[in-house]
């Protein structure tokens, strides 16, 4: 079972949402969860930041400005992702548009889902995250097979993901998916244990 399109790369400018502590309701309202679809719900995120009370875009609204259009790498604030845990924030990102979110800490259970579901989640040294705050629009190449980001400068910064992530990100494949992709071997441990009782 594929979770999304495989992932070995992402090259793309970055937008910056500078606060802290954004939270799971903040990315995806609460009241946009009746569905179990991971499409459609891009046009929802970040929905009571994005709009005003007309409907209209929110002119303030940091992923609404101009410098942001068609950026797929988003650099948040310390402590992104808290708050609840749901599988609509990371499908909301990535059927918005973004492939990668970058901050000083994620959530660990944001973090989780992000990666089971295609949501490159990337925590960098605060330093590191302090220098891309400060550098809206910066274009980032980033590397999932080797844990790097390259900068423009030809700089890189060095990001931990475990073996299970990678392999599914550059698959393209959920937990199940993975499972699936052992088939072959579960069946000849089936057989050697059948043969050996």
């Amino acid at each position: 079972m594929s979770s999304s399109r495989p992932l070995a790369y992402v090259h793309s400018r970055t937008a910056v949402l500078a606060n802290e502590n954004i939270d799971t309701d903040r990315i995806i309202p609460a009241r946009f969860l009746t569905t179990t679809e991971r499409t459609g719900l891009g046009k929802h995120a970040f929905e009571d930041w994005r709009y005003l009370a007309d409907g209209s875009d929110n002119p303030d609204f940091a992923l609404n400005k101009p410098a942001a259009r068609g950026c797929q790498i988003i650099v948040a604030g310390h402590n992104f992702g808290c708050g609840s845990s749901r599988e609509h924030a990371p499908w909301a990102l990535l059927d918005y548009g973004i492939t990668a979110v970058i901050s000083s800490e994620i959530a660990d259970i944001f973090r989780g889902n992000s990666l089971k579901n295609g949501l490159l989640a990337v925590v960098v040294s605060p330093a590191e995250h302090r220098w891309l705050l400060e550098h809206p629009g910066t274009e980032l190449r980033i590397d999932v097979a080797a844990g790097s980001i390259r900068l423009p400068d030809g700089g890189e910064i060095r990001f931990e993901l475990d073996e299970f992530s990678r392999h599914c990100l550059l698959n393209g494949v959920d937990q199940l998916g993975f499972l699936l992709q052992q088939d072959n071997a579960i069946t000849a441990f089936e057989k050697n244990l059948e043969q050996a009782a």
